[in-house]
């Protein structure tokens, strides 16, 4: 297995010659990404309290909810970025799951400087490892150079 570095910014982002299924995956995983954060622009909470388990009703709670609709507006915007990077540019696979793989990352260090208090353990901080090891595994994968039919 030879992993090529080179396919994370390749020569031509037009064509994607790794494997089929990783492309697949990373449709289902920005489908995912782009409701997460869709969620966190619309709902009426912004899902602080109703995903996260956090206490609104607290002093300065409608701030928490104006930093979740905040939240939700730019993961969408930034989201909708790689959308039109997968489809644009299907070379870039692996860049998009190198963006998508640091994210749980820097939540995680931001999470180091004030710790969130809530009812219950948020979704986010549930699965943000489980996430980084499934992204990051795709990710290696789409370095892969792929075996062509004559070998």
């Amino acid at each position: 297995m030879r992993l090529d570095l080179q396919r994370i910014l390749p020569h031509d982002p037009n064509r994607y010659s790794g494997f089929r299924a990783i492309r697949w995956i990373l449709a289902i995983y920005l489908i995912a990404v782009v409701g997460r954060s869709t969620i966190h622009l619309v709902a009426s909470d912004g899902g602080a309290n109703s995903i996260a388990g956090i206490d609104v009703s607290v002093a300065g709670g409608d701030n928490i909810i104006a930093i979740f609709h905040q939240w939700g507006a730019t993961q969408l915007l930034l989201a909708l970025f790689l959308v039109l990077l997968f489809f644009r540019y299907p070379g870039l696979t692996p860049l998009i799951l190198l963006s998508l793989s640091m994210d749980p990352v820097v939540r995680a260090i931001a999470g180091q400087f004030k710790a969130v208090t809530a009812a219950g353990t948020p979704p986010g901080e549930s699965l943000n490892w489980i996430a980084f090891y499934f992204i990051l595994a795709l990710f290696i994968a789409s370095l892969v150079e792929k075996k062509s039919k004559k070998d």
